[in-house]
């Protein structure tokens, strides 16, 4: 009975980290001038104000929708995942539980690792000089973590 409420606290977790991730602009920020860049907009500091900007033209829109994609479809796979782990603790026999949570699971692992390495390839190559990868950037890479360890434990759990 721990071991599932631990691995629900973890699974929250990973989803609070991968919405985060997905909303909160800060993938990429800058100091002079401050800015905070997220894979939907960026964000400029003028007059002490935050104002939204479009992305740099610079960026790849295949690549660009690539992330956007695979970040937002990280955030749904967790939430199913999570709903479809309640549903089958309560109605699938022993050794059959979890193995549908656990491969909801895999896949939102898999969708934020796509997500963070192509931003990590092919977004502010030539701007490594003047700015740096953000919290979001950074709790992405952190949900991934999560979202793999549960997996593991989904399958683990699915033996016994």
């Amino acid at each position: 009975m721990l071991v599932l409420i631990a691995l629900s606290i973890l699974h929250i977790a990973a989803i609070i980290l991968l919405l985060v991730a997905t909303i909160d602009n800060a993938w990429w920020v800058t100091f002079n001038p401050q800015t905070s860049t997220d894979v939907w907009g960026r964000w400029v500091l003028t007059n002490n104000k935050w104002n939204l900007t479009d992305l740099p033209s610079s960026y790849e829109q295949d690549y660009l929708q690539a992330v956007q994609a695979t970040t937002v479809l990280a955030c749904i796979f967790s939430i199913i995942a999570l709903f479809v782990f309640i549903a089958e603790l309560f109605t699938l026999p022993k050794g059959r539980r979890f193995t549908i949570s656990g491969v909801f699971q895999v896949l939102a692992c898999l969708f934020i690792m796509i997500a963070a390495s192509i931003y990590t390839d092919r977004f502010h190559i030539n701007e490594k000089s003047i700015g740096n990868y953000g919290h979001s950037f950074i709790l992405a890479w952190i949900a991934f973590g999560l979202t793999f360890i549960s997996s593991i434990v989904y399958f683990v759990l699915r033996k016994k």
